[in-house]
């Protein structure tokens, strides 16, 4: 039986007193891998903030799993140009992933450095150690970010759009590189554009205007109208 890491119930997310989507109702178990689809303006941004701990719901409930907290979710954020230039080193930024468990200790001890090229290794970049982060393409900084929010948790990771900007090859690289993290029973969130992230996935939640327009496993999603409409337009798109 999967267990619970997060529950939403009858969730309404907005900032400033305006709403954007409500009654959102999906639970994220164990070793699930689930993406976020949607158009602009749909709400995924705030509830990632809203997952993340940064901002509040609006109303409903979002209960917790078992030893298990927001705190606990490695975060790989959508990169702006300002991000991309940053002047670090690969392990540098790696290592900044065990900040939180420091605590106040203003020092990476023995076992944070070991986890830090640990998690370098696994996303094959153990090489790039010392080169500087802003002088990288795309799918190595995205290597970067993932090793960094695995130094932070090895329960959630939380992605967002982490292959817009890269061409196809780097694409499935790292689609790869998440789906083999998700086999090793790392609970995946994505929030994407990408409609070919769903044939990766094992759960869908499509969020529409103010409302949740499907949540469940991806067959399921693939074969609703929902699904079938929203994955026909966008492949509509694509070839013109």
């Amino acid at each position: 039986m999967s267990i619970p890491q997060i529950v939403c119930k009858n969730v309404s997310l907005g900032y400033e007193g305006n709403t954007v989507t409500e009654k959102l109702n999906f639970t994220v178990s164990c070793g699930d891998y689930l993406c976020i689809l949607g158009e602009n303006g749909s709400g995924k941004s705030t509830l990632i903030k809203t997952l993340l701990g940064l901002t509040k719901q609006l109303g409903g409930t979002i209960d917790w799993g078992k030893d298990f907290t927001s705190n606990e979710i490695g975060y790989l954020p959508q990169q702006t140009p300002v991000q991309k230039d940053f002047p670090a080193s690969v392990r540098e930024i790696v290592r900044s992933g065990c900040l939180s468990k420091c605590g106040i200790r203003p020092y990476y001890n023995k076992e944070e450095k070991a986890l830090a090229e640990s998690n370098m290794k696994v996303m094959g970049i153990s090489d790039l150690a010392r080169r500087c982060y802003r002088d990288l393409s795309g799918g190595q900084q995205q290597r970067v970010l993932l090793a960094r929010a695995l130094c932070a948790t090895r329960k959630m990771l939380l992605l967002d759009e982490p292959v817009t900007g890269l061409d196809p090859k780097a694409q499935t690289e790292l689609y790869e590189l998440i789906t083999s993290l998700n086999n090793e029973g790392i609970t995946i969130i994505m929030v994407t554009h990408d409609t070919s992230a769903v044939k990766h996935a094992s759960h869908i939640l499509h969020i529409g205007s103010r409302k949740q327009l499907f949540f469940g496993l991806k067959a399921d999603y693939i074969n609703s109208r929902v699904g079938r409409s929203f994955l026909d337009f966008e492949e509509d798109e694509d070839s013109d």
